[in-house]
């Protein structure tokens, strides 16, 4: 015979006051409709003060009192950030004296380079590697190439080296160019190159030893900055996984020598939670006191979201 299986009691269920239990969401908590004809700043304390939008006025705020706090400001740009059309953007930032210096990977400097000296960039790398011809274009990689080898000869980074080359060239774009402005306005920009990401590595003029020497000379410049980061702000945007651990490594550097780098935030943004910014850029940085924020969303919305906050809370505070 078969047996019913045992039910729960609800009788005896002891209950409480919704007006006595804690609650994570408030009235003051909810967004505002936005009126027509209203400002960004009305925009931005429309938005509720609940999670994502919370974290968003975070960073905000952080930026702003780093800024006027005099203190350093660091932003890390994957190549994608470019290709979405946002150099221009990143260039503003500069401009206003918003970043104290810039991270970037190998990729960055391909895109960047191109768009100052073609007004395109991207290609279709399914087609091309179809047909054999994925990053074989001779104009970027003989700049790049060049650009490197003789930064490398004169003791420059890889990112003054590319910065140099856009900004003294024959580049009808460069006004758009992260690392021509860069190195027009003294801002140092470190490049972290890994061998064989990029497509200038496959060109017969490209030097291994240069690569090393100025990527690697820009991870010591790296490492000096964030040897300054106290109280100040870092920004991972797009990367998942060179610039989160090279940060990373520059923290580990810096405190190894004594610097007292404990009090800072750390945000990264991109389009989904990955395991090396949440870990080991905005998680284990920030043990000591810091604060670490995630900001998920598509980098073409939410990137020019986040810097009108901060240019607006810089200009009103």
């Amino acid at each position: 015979m078969s047996r019913r299986p045992p039910r729960i009691d609800r009788s005896r269920v002891r209950t409480l006051s919704a007006r006595e239990r804690p609650s994570k969401v408030h009235l003051e908590h909810e967004g505002r409709p936005l009126r027509p004809g209203a400002s960004f700043a009305d925009f931005l304390e429309s938005l509720p003060s609940l999670l994502g939008a919370a974290d968003l006025r975070a960073a905000i705020d952080a930026t702003a009192r780093a800024f006027a706090d005099g203190r350093t400001i660091l932003w890390g740009f994957g190549a994608h950030v470019i290709k979405v059309g946002l150099a221009p953007i990143v260039v503003d930032l500069l401009e206003r004296g918003l970043a104290g210096g810039v991270m970037l990977n190998g990729a960055g400097c391909v895109h960047d380079l191109e768009l100052a000296r073609l007004g395109h960039t991207s290609e279709d790398v399914a087609a091309a590697l179809d047909e054999g011809r994925f990053g074989m274009a001779d104009e970027t990689a003989e700049r790049l190439n060049r650009a490197i080898a003789e930064g490398a000869r004169e003791e420059l980074g890889m990112g003054a080296a590319v910065g140099r080359e856009i900004l003294g060239g024959d580049y009808p774009h460069k006004d758009r160019s992260i690392l021509a402005t860069a190195a027009r306005l003294g801002i140092p920009v470190a490049v972290a190159s890994a061998i064989g990401t990029d497509i200038h590595h496959m060109h017969p003029g490209a030097d291994g030893a240069a690569l090393g020497a100025t990527s690697y000379r820009d991870f010591e410049m790296l490492a000096g900055l964030v040897a300054t980061l106290e109280g100040g702000v870092v920004y991972n945007v797009g990367s998942a996984v060179i610039l989160p651990e090279v940060f990373l490594k520059a923290l580990a550097l810096a405190r190894n020598l004594g610097h007292d780098v404990r009090r800072f935030t750390a945000v990264d943004l991109d389009f989904i939670r990955q395991y090396r910014p949440a870990v080991n850029f905005v998680g284990r940085p920030t043990r000591l006191g810091g604060t670490g924020l995630s900001l998920i969303g598509h980098h073409e919305i939410l990137l020019p979201l986040l810097v009108a906050g901060i240019v607006e809370s810089v200009a009103t505070s």
